[in-house]
């Protein structure tokens, strides 16, 4: 048998392993389980910077959710990167944004298929890690975007921007509106989604400076990064909190939802509404005096860079360790603490600026 075929059947049956081991994990994984399994995502070998760009790699990408528009960009912007590196683009995942069990099931298909690397969004930060672990030791690179894994999970994660970043301005752009007065709340996504809840504790070490003593957060709502329910929990803030001043909703379903519903109520340009939205779905809102202004970054500009940081692991450019760089698209990064690369700075959208972004 040639090497390559015994290659593969080695790689075929560690899936098949992994896939079990998955199935036992379905019921939820603690973080205790994350630190005594076996494995790590920690880099392995060295980086040569200089080594050529490998041409004809598989790359599967895998959001937290199909068909959300936020990841239908992201996800393009991947695509669009490996044809141009002379790669092939592949997408799974699962319709629903709190589907875990499904994410898992996805990284053992993309592991049965033998893909050369893979970019995962995590809907939670530990779930994952057993299927990822055996996707490493057959080989795979691993790079997670958007949403994190624990960091031996993984190879390397491409952060939006600095998660302090996005936690903090978010605060600052709902307290200039509201006069650093009042009553906040914020609708999140799911409960366990580790981005969310990152930003989120930013978002309260910045509410303890002093200059926000007269803003109190009431309450933190989720929407399960569905559009109906993330409208029926703005509703619910607004019936359980009669005096809310403003809702910080950092993800682009709730922001949208959110201001679907002001819009068409009472509260229209008296609550105010801040997070992160694209402005294809908040145009009509800045427009009609529903939102004053909210951030983001290009989600098509993440999923490039996801894209290309996989191919450069998958090239031996770098392995994932602490102050490696490496080039994309023009752009040289260098790999933080725990693998950790950060795209840029978040940018700020209102009525003067949002006609010149289409996405």
């Amino acid at each position: 048998m040639r090497k390559s075929s015994i290659r593969r059947a080695c790689a075929a049956l560690a899936a098949a392993t992994s896939l079990a081991l998955a199935l036992t994990a379905c019921g939820g994984t603690t973080k205790n389980d994350v630190k005594s399994d076996g494995g790590s995502g920690a880099a392995a070998g060295k980086a040569d910077p200089n080594a050529a760009t490998k041409k004809g790699l598989t790359v599967g990408f895998l959001p937290k959710q199909v068909n959300n528009p936020y990841f239908t960009s992201a996800d393009k912007g991947g695509e669009q990167a490996l044809a141009g590196l002379g790669s092939k683009y592949k997408e799974v995942g699962p319709s629903s944004a709190t589907d875990t069990s499904g994410q898992v099931s996805y990284v053992n298909t993309l592991t049965q298929q033998q893909v050369d690397a893979m970019a995962v969004s995590a809907q939670d930060p530990g779930a994952l890690c057993t299927a990822l672990k055996q996707a490493m030791k057959n080989g795979i690179k691993v790079v997670t975007y958007d949403s994190d894994t624990t960091a031996d999970c993984r190879n390397a994660f491409v952060s939006q921007a600095s998660a302090e970043d996005l936690g903090r301005t978010e605060v600052q752009l709902l307290a200039q509106q509201i006069g650093y007065k009042g009553q906040i709340a914020i609708l999140s996504a799911a409960q366990t989604a580790t981005n969310q809840n990152t930003w989120i504790d930013y978002m309260k070490k910045e509410l303890a400076d002093p200059k926000y003593k007269n803003v109190k957060l009431v309450k933190v709502a989720y929407g399960n990064d569905d559009a109906q329910q993330s409208f029926q929990q703005t509703q619910g803030l607004l019936q359980q909190y009669p005096d809310l001043k403003g809702i910080i909703s950092p993800t682009t379903v709730g922001i949208k939802a959110a201001a679907q519903y002001l819009s068409g109520s009472k509260y229209k340009g008296k609550v105010r509404l801040t997070g992160l939205g694209t402005p294809n779905d908040m145009r009509k809102y800045v427009k009609n005096g529903t939102v004053d202004a909210f951030e983001l970054w290009d989600p098509a500009k993440l999923g490039d860079l996801a894209a290309r940081t996989a191919v450069a692991l998958a090239s031996g450019q770098v392995t994932g360790k602490e102050g490696e760089t490496f080039k994309a698209g023009g752009t040289t990064y260098t790999i933080g603490k725990d693998g950790v690369i950060n795209l840029g700075k978040p940018t700020v959208f209102n009525a003067k600026n949002i006609d010149d972004f289409d996405f």
